[in-house]
């Protein structure tokens, strides 16, 4: 399965340090593994799946959207302002 990034979730990885990073990687890997994994949202993020898991203390939010050919890793953040984030920069795209 093909995995794409998007400009903004490329920016915020930026940011993590290794160990955050490997933390992520083993994330997607579950992600690619089932797809079925996050939580299906509704209303203005229909079809963007949201995957929580935990960096140390701190609870993070991977968005993503896919289908058979791939997945596409929109966001990722802490839950502070997060969907209205999502939703802001998904109405951009």
């Amino acid at each position: 399965m093909k995995v794409l990034q998007s400009r903004l979730f490329e920016q915020r990885v930026r940011k993590f340090s290794k160990e955050q990073k490997l933390i992520l990687d083993e994330q997607i890997n579950l992600l690619i593994e089932n797809p079925e994994i996050g939580t299906e949202k509704k209303g203005d993020l229909k079809e963007v799946f949201v995957h929580k898991f935990k960096i140390k203390t701190i609870q993070y939010l991977l968005a993503y959207r896919f289908n058979e050919e791939k997945i596409e890793l929109i966001m990722i953040g802490p839950h502070q302002n997060y969907y209205r984030d999502l939703k802001k920069y998904l109405k951009k795209k």
